[in-house]
């Protein structure tokens, strides 16, 4: 019997995951990957992905899981495999992709804040991050790591035929073509949630949880869309000009926290 696993939607953590199920988007975690690899129990597995990326150690944790799993695997990207996305594509012993598919490789991103020292350090795991992914590409396209690294720093797209000629798939599906031997996009960027709707999110239910003695299913979807409007205002009135003041110093144990994200 073959199972199928869906990869669709952005790559998100699993403590982000309930907020995606909450509101009915798609979305791919970790642990829902490693579950139903485990579910499959060694049967065929065939990934059908199309996801404009999203957090890169998460993505890393669902590549690992996908090349560790005994047996045969097949990813078949009938949408968009993107940014993180793409290195989880390759993670799996075939790739196929659809003849309306595209793959997308670029560098990683995220948004950090501190003084010059700070981005400098920044920066630098970023370098780090690019040359971690540029391995799941070397090894599916037999490419030279300068050869990636350019691809990925011009944010290289893709449709069938180039993947195909890049060695990032093995075959374009539903036509004649030879296995190769030698082998967001969304409106906001990537499809996530911004950390601070989540995390503003998360705070307000634990809170009201706490302070009010109702049942646990307390929390109705008019009042989740009621919280996700209040934190949509409160983004808006942060990016609001205001006038410069004077950076404060943040603590060292906090800074540069944020998550590496490749995203569109």
């Amino acid at each position: 019997m073959t199972v199928k696993i869906d990869i669709k939607g952005p790559i998100v953590s699993n403590d982000d995951a309930w907020i995606y199920e909450w509101f009915e988007m798609d979305a791919t975690w970790p642990r829902k990957i490693i579950e139903a690899l485990d579910n499959a129990n060694g049967e065929d597995v065939i990934v059908s992905i199309n996801s404009p990326g999203g957090y890169v150690w998460d993505g890393s944790e669902i590549y690992t899981a996908l090349k560790n799993y005994p047996g045969y695997t097949e990813s078949q990207i009938v949408g968009l495999a993107a940014s993180a996305a793409s290195f989880i594509a390759t993670g799996t012993k075939k790739v196929r992709i659809a003849p309306t598919g595209q793959m997308m490789v670029h560098n990683a991103s995220t948004i950090g804040f501190g003084d010059h020292r700070d981005m400098t350090k920044t920066a630098e795991r970023l370098r780090v991050t690019d040359k971690t992914i540029v391995n799941a590409y070397m090894i599916k396209t037999g490419k030279t790591e300068e050869e990636l690294l350019n691809m990925m720093a011009e944010e290289t797209w893709m449709g069938p035929q180039q993947a195909l000629e890049n060695g990032f798939v093995d075959e374009i599906m539903f036509m004649d073509t030879s296995v190769k031997l030698a082998a967001s996009a969304s409106v906001n960027g990537s499809g996530l949630i911004p950390q601070k709707v989540i995390d503003g999110l998360r705070n307000k239910v634990m809170n009201e949880k706490k302070s009010e003695p109702v049942p646990s299913n307390f929390v109705t979807e008019e009042t989740l869309r009621q919280m996700f409007a209040e934190f949509k205002n409160e983004l808006k009135n942060e990016v609001a000009p205001q006038e410069p003041k004077e950076p404060e110093q943040a603590p060292a144990a906090k800074r540069n926290l944020s998550r590496l994200f490749l995203n569109l």
